[in-house]
């Protein structure tokens, strides 16, 4: 009888043992798989007008991960939207993008950039007006300059106008305000939303086709 207890509890430190090593396993490679996708993502910050059509815009596009709304390349620490607005602080509206470089390259973005802003006008999209609605490239590293410099000039031939888009270093990026992060998503039937963001989203899904 003590044999076969003996045997059974060996058997269950075995199974116990067994189902220990397959749950770390499974941890780990839940892990790598986890750092994989994080090393896979960038980040790249662009203003182009209102931060709420840029926002909703890069939404649309697989491959992004988030898209938040804030403010950059200003003078002041966290700055509010009414600030902003002011023109005193210098901030630009501005959205950062987190995206997945494996399936939408840095490229392809700027690509819908040019697409979904005029960059020839100064300081001003459409009816907003205001050196926060200006034009800019804000970037992490070297090789995004590279890139952005390179597409800026490659799409120059599509337009009669200068392109006017700064391409700057990003120093600081400040999230604007919670009542403005996913604001088409929230507010769909806002005069803005319906008038001035949905226009524009369907404009660019048509350049998509």
């Amino acid at each position: 009888m003590k044999h076969l207890v003996f045997v059974f509890s060996l058997s269950f430190l075995f199974l116990n043992c067994q189902s220990e090593t397959s749950q770390t396993f499974t941890q780990m490679n839940t892990y790598t798989q986890l750092e994989k996708s994080i090393n896979r993502t960038d980040t790249i910050v662009l203003g182009g007008g209102c931060f709420w059509c840029l926002e909703a815009v890069y939404d649309e596009l697989e491959g992004i991960v988030d898209v938040v709304s804030g403010y950059a390349d200003g003078t002041t620490m966290n700055p509010t939207y009414e600030e902003v607005c002011s023109g005193k602080t210098g901030h630009a509206e501005v959205v950062q993008i987190r995206f997945d470089s494996s399936r939408i390259p840095l490229e392809q973005i700027l690509e819908m950039f040019w697409k979904c802003h005029d960059p020839t006008t100064i300081n001003r999209q459409g009816a907003d007006v205001g050196t926060q609605y200006r034009s800019i490239i804000l970037y992490n590293n070297d090789a995004q300059k590279r890139i952005a410099e390179y597409s800026k000039q490659t799409v120059q031939r599509e337009f009669e106008n200068d392109i006017v888009t700064a391409i700057q270093p990003l120093k600081t990026f400040f999230y604007a305000e919670e009542y403005h992060q996913n604001y088409f998503a929230k507010n769909p039937e806002a005069p803005y939303c319906v008038f001035v963001i949905q226009p524009k989203l369907e404009k660019v899904k048509r350049t998509k086709k």
